[in-house]
């Protein structure tokens, strides 16, 4: 496999708050001369040396936006014996009621309690006759939808086919910021593993100690988009040990890489700490799609990012072992599962 020369990292020309980049996708997915390799420059510092960026330019439109964010607020009016008829499954899909997650794989929050959101969780949608959900492969079974929301299935699917084809358009970038062929990626993307958690977020007057919206953790994959959202409370950890509210910027998506890219990276990627807390006085809802690679890909050591002096930190490990041990870390219900 031939090499290409990685892009030196380059600030953009806007740093939000002075902390956070904001890079415009724009010229790239409109295949301009020259944007691919000045966006790959402005994503390799973004995630060498904060974790996190804003984007713009990404091309989802502000209806579908606002649409997605109606169908989660929808969804969690319910009542709540109508979501627990969607409970949580051992696929991680449907409905996890309120303090379902404790983030056991965080460093950040080691002794803190469960945190206060509900959320609903969607995967990829598949039929009954798909090989993987005959052949009971973990995490690859059926979406449960509500069977009294009109519109919600095809609503939540269209704004999921809008984020996998993004998604896919982005990934030629993070090969290029790392030394890569455009196209390294794409067996690993063919057929993304993704989730869209519509999550609940109740306004709470006063936290205890230890108590969070969503504690403070890393995420476990290769990225994680989140439309702009007008109620505050995300907030992420700068490498100095500060907590930084991360800013409402109209129509850009906030964007931060994983452990797992962060593992793939030889840790060239920073995986950056993160957590959520409304105090505020009205319900903050979030709707986080996450996209990764094919479960089936083996996650070693990019070769752009290994070389004499500098040998691979972590052994090769199969995405579907880590995001299973994962789960069942931080979930309740798979907890409850494996006892």
């Amino acid at each position: 496999m031939v090499l290409l020369p990685a892009p030196e990292p380059r600030a953009p020309a806007s740093m939000i708050g002075g902390r956070m980049p904001l890079l415009d996708a724009g010229p790239t997915l409109r295949g301009e001369v020259g944007a691919l390799e000045a966006l790959a420059a402005e994503l390799r510092f973004a995630l060498e040396h904060v974790g996190f960026y804003l984007l713009t330019g990404h091309g989802i439109p502000e209806a579908l936006i606002a649409e997605t964010y109606a169908e989660a607020a929808r969804f969690h009016a319910q009542p709540l014996e109508e979501k627990l008829k969607l409970r949580i499954n051992g696929h991680n899909i449907g409905y996890m009621p309120m303090k379902g997650s404790l983030n056991r794989t965080s460093a950040y929050n080691p002794n803190g309690k469960p945190s206060l959101n509900e959320a609903f969780f969607l995967r990829r949608q598949r039929a009954p006759d798909d090989p993987d959900v005959l052949a009971k492969k973990p995490l690859r079974g059926l979406n449960q939808w509500p069977a009294s929301l009109p519109g919600f299935r095809e609503g939540a699917l269209g704004y999921m086919a809008a984020m996998e084809a993004l998604g896919k358009r982005l990934v030629p970038v993070y090969a290029r910021a790392l030394g890569l062929q455009p196209d390294y990626f794409s067996r690993a993307f063919a057929e993304p593993n993704m989730i869209l958690r519509m999550t609940h977020y109740p306004a709470v007057p006063g936290f205890e100690e230890g108590e969070f919206s969503i504690a403070p953790h890393t995420d476990s994959g290769f990225m994680t988009l989140l439309p702009p959202n007008p109620v505050p409370g995300l907030s992420m950890r700068l490498t100095d040990g500060t907590w930084f509210d991360i800013p409402h910027v109209p129509g850009a998506y906030t964007v931060n890489s994983g452990d797992m890219l962060h593992r793939w990276t030889n840790e060239v990627f920073l995986s950056t700490p993160h957590r959520v807390l409304n105090g505020g006085r009205e319900a903050r809802y979030a709707i986080p799609y996450f996209f990764d690679p094919h479960p089936d890909t083996m996650i070693e050591c990019l070769p752009s990012c290994q070389g004499p002096g500098r040998p691979a930190k972590h052994p090769p490990i199969l995405f579907d072992d880590y995001i299973i041990w994962f789960a069942k870390r931080n979930y309740q219900h798979q907890k409850d599962t494996a006892a």
